[in-house]
C-alpha cells in the first residue's frame, strides 16, 4: 500500500471535496478548500468544520473526501474500511467493542473516521496510524476503557486511544478519550502537520504525549481541548519544532501529591511552544519548560494553581504560519466544557452503505 498520497489521489480528493463536505463536515462560508488557511469559522457546538492550524498547511488535510461514505456498526466493518487503500468517510454508529481487549484498528491514509452524532464509540481498542500514514481525520468519537486494573502508570501495556508514528496531516477533533491502558493520545516520532482541537481528555494518568524522537520536526496546533481528571502530559511536548497551544482548559487535575510528574503543559527538549489565552484551574505546574526549550505565554488565567510557570526565549509567532481567532481566556471554561467532545450535529447525515 502506498502511504503517501499520489497527485492523482490529491486531485480527485479536492475535486469532490465540496459534495462530501456538505454531508459530514460543514465548510466555512464560501466552501473554501482546506488548502487555503483561514480564520476558524463559527459552527453550532463550537469549532471549525474544516481542519485549521498546522493540519491546514502544506496541502491541507482532507481525510476520506472523494471516497465512498460508509456506516459501520461492528469491528469487522471498521477494520475493513479503515485499513483499505482507497479513501473512505467512515461513520461509526453506536458502540463497537474491540476484541481482543486492547487490540489496534489500523488506519490507512486518506480516511475520515467520524462518530454519527454523539453516540459513536470504540471500546477496549486503539486507532493506530503506522509510519508513513497521511491525511487522516478522526472526529466525534468516544474511545474508552482499555485500562488494566491496578496499572495506573500504564507500564504493562501500550493500549492508547489513538497512536501515530511518523504520520502527517492528521486532524483529531471533538473526541472524548478516557480511561485507557497507557496514553490517551500519543503523537510519536516525526509526525507533522497535526491539529488537536475540541477534545475532552479525562479520567486518566497520561493524556497527550508528543515526541519519542531526537528529530525536531513536529508542527502541532492544540486548541480548545478540555483536560479534566488527568495527571500529566496535558500535553508533554518533546522536540517539537512548533507547538501552538491556545484556548485550552485544564481543570480538576489528579491531586496525588506527586511533586514532579503531576503537571499541565511541558515544553521538553528543543521544543518551541506558544501558549495563549488558556485557563488553568486546580493545576500543579501549569506550564514549564526545559532549559533547552523555549516557551512564550500570553493572556492565560491561573486559578488555584501552584508550582512552575516557566517562560523563556521567543519561541515563534503562530500568525507567521496561519490565521486564527482567539477567544478570551475568561470565556474558555464555559466555551470548552460545552463544546469539547462529541457533538450531536457532527456526522449525522444519513448517507452511505451500512456494514
Amino acid at each position: 500500500m502506498t502511504h503517501l498520497r499520489t497527485e492523482r489521489t490529491r486531485a480527485r480528493t479536492l475535486f469532490t471535496a465540496f459534495a462530501l463536505a456538505a454531508l459530514l463536515l460543514p465548510t466555512a462560508p464560501g466552501g473554501a478548500a482546506a488548502e487555503a488557511p483561514r480564520p476558524a469559522a463559527a459552527h453550532p457546538g463550537g469549532g471549525p468544520g474544516t481542519p485549521h492550524g498546522f493540519a491546514s498547511l502544506a496541502g491541507g488535510t482532507t481525510g476520506g473526501r472523494g471516497g465512498e461514505v460508509v456506516t459501520v456498526t461492528d469491528q469487522a466493518g471498521l477494520e475493513k474500511y479503515a485499513g483499505a487503500e482507497e479513501p473512505y468517510v467512515i461513520r461509526v454508529a453506536g458502540s463497537i467493542a474491540v476484541e481482543p481487549f486492547g487490540a489496534d484498528i489500523d488506519v490507512a491514509s486518506d480516511k475520515t473516521i467520524v462518530g454519527a452524532g454523539d453516540t459513536g464509540e470504540i471500546v477496549h481498542g486503539e486507532l493506530h496510524l503506522n509510519p508513513g500514514t497521511s491525511n487522516v481525520i478522526i472526529r466525534n468519537l468516544t474511545i474508552r476503557d482499555s485500562y488494566i486494573e491496578g496499572d495506573w502508570d500504564g507500564k504493562t501495556t501500550d493500549f492508547d486511544a489513538i497512536q501515530m508514528d511518523s504520520a502527517d496531516h492528521v486532524w483529531i477533533d471533538h473526541n472524548r478519550l478516557t480511561h485507557m491502558g497507557d496514553g490517551l493520545l500519543d503523537i510519536r516520532k516525526d509526525s507533522q502537520y497535526i491539529t488537536v482541537s475540541y477534545n475532552h481528555f479525562d479520567h486518566h494518568n497520561k493524556a497527550l504525549g508528543i515526541g519519542w524522537t531526537e528529530n525536531v520536526t513536529t508542527q502541532i496546533t492544540i486548541d480548545h481541548n478540555w483536560f479534566s481528571g488527568t495527571k500529566q502530559r496535558n500535553p508533554s511536548a518533546d522536540n517539537c519544532a512548533y507547538a501552538h497551544l491556545y484556548n485550552n482548559y485544564l481543570s480538576a487535575q489528579v491531586a496525588d501529591g506527586d511533586p514532579l510528574w503531576t503537571y499541565g503543559n511541558w515544553a521538553r527538549g528543543a521544543t518551541k511552544m506558544v501558549i495563549e489565552n488558556s485557563y488553568y484551574q486546580d493545576v500543579q505546574h501549569p506550564y514549564q519548560a526545559d532549559d533547552t526549550a523555549e516557551l512564550v505565554q500570553r493572556g492565560s488565567i491561573l486559578r488555584n494553581t501552584t508550582g512552575r510557570t516557566d517562560t523563556r526565549g521567543t519561541a515563534f509567532e503562530p500568525r507567521d504560519f496561519y490565521p486564527y481567532t482567539l477567544h478570551r481566556a475568561a470565556d474558555v471554561p464555559k466555551l470548552v466544557t460545552r463544546n469539547a467532545g462529541p457533538q450531536t450535529y457532527i456526522g449525522t447525515a444519513p448517507h452511505g452503505t451500512h456494514h
